[in-house]
């Protein structure tokens, strides 16, 4: 029994921190768009780069998942939702960031993308009437007032233009309500079709969205004449902010719940604050932290409930 107890406890640990680690390498993704930004690269680019190199990792999990024993066989009408879910699900909100990333600082963005839980909430109370009960409203009330002391303490450093910053503060926002809606949405079809087989169709799709949003509004030739810093920067985050903390989160989620994941998670905030603080050099301020801090607060109220 002390030996099985000890596994249980090892397992915890080992997923926890399989979670930790993904939730700060997915927060380093802000990073490696700011720097790149610094190069004269457009967003539709920068998607580009990414999803390509993330490409081949996506092609061997759906080629893994569909070699599975549990492998479902998908209706024509799920295969159409699974498409449209990751052209405009995958990479409306990709594209909504990117964009945002460019007149916002890399913390603001993360803390406002991590409003994404509450906005499921309120979304699935518009879509099908759930009510809003206590806890999740005292939790929209503090990750809501968190965001308005973050955006406040960003609005008043002198060298940001406040219209810049509240059209980033638009462009990510909306990305984050893009999201939630994805979420609500892949939750009826997830069931149906299975969590890796979606993510990976979801992620293809989206990367022929980008392909086709790039070839569109680029010139092609420009992709094969880009600075080699801008190619570097979007492998690593390709590799380091978006393969390795899919598989992580996968396999840690299997090890310690969805729950207590989520949970585990909420570091990701912090972590872009002390990236951005290093490698960008944005301030890290008291009014910041406190305001990342209820956010952080009020998503934890969220998903313990959950």
């Amino acid at each position: 029994m002390q030996s099985q107890n000890q596994q249980v406890l090892r397992n915890a640990y080992i997923g926890s921190l399989m979670v930790l680690v993904a939730a700060v390498t997915v927060s380093s993704k802000a990073i490696f768009v700011k720097l790149a930004y610094a190069y004269s690269v457009d967003a539709a680019t920068l998607i580009a780069l990414r999803l390509a190199f993330s490409a081949p990792f996506f092609i061997g999990l759906a080629l893994w998942a569909r070699a599975s024993a549990t492998a479902t066989k998908i209706s024509r009408r799920d295969g159409w939702m699974i498409v449209v879910a990751g052209m405009l699900g995958g990479y409306g909100p990709m594209w909504l960031d990117f964009a945002g990333l460019a007149y916002v600082t890399a913390g603001l963005e993360r803390i406002v993308l991590f409003l994404y839980p509450t906005m499921v909430v309120l979304l699935t109370a518009i879509l099908f009437k759930q009510r809003i009960t206590k806890r999740e409203l005292v939790a929209l009330v503090l990750t809501y007032a968190g965001v308005g002391l973050v955006v406040s303490h960003d609005l008043s450093m002198a060298s940001l233009a406040g219209s810049n910053t509240m059209l980033g503060l638009g462009l990510v926002f909306a990305s984050a309500i893009t999201y939630a809606a994805y979420l609500v949405f892949s939750g009826r079809l997830i069931p149906r079709v299975g969590a890796s087989l979606f993510t990976a169709y979801t992620m293809l799709a989206a990367t022929a969205a980008s392909a086709g949003h790039f070839a569109v509004t680029q010139h092609q030739t420009t992709l094969l004449h880009l600075p080699i810093q801008v190619y570097l920067l979007s492998l690593s985050m390709a590799l380091v902010a978006t393969v390795l903390p899919a598989i992580l989160l996968n396999v840690g989620i299997q090890r310690i719940g969805s729950s207590k994941a989520s949970l585990v998670a909420s570091v990701g905030p912090v972590s872009t604050i002390f990236f951005a603080y290093m490698y960008l050099g944005e301030d890290i301020t008291l009014l910041q932290l406190l305001g990342t801090g209820l956010v952080m607060l009020g998503v934890w109220v969220i998903a313990r409930h959950k």
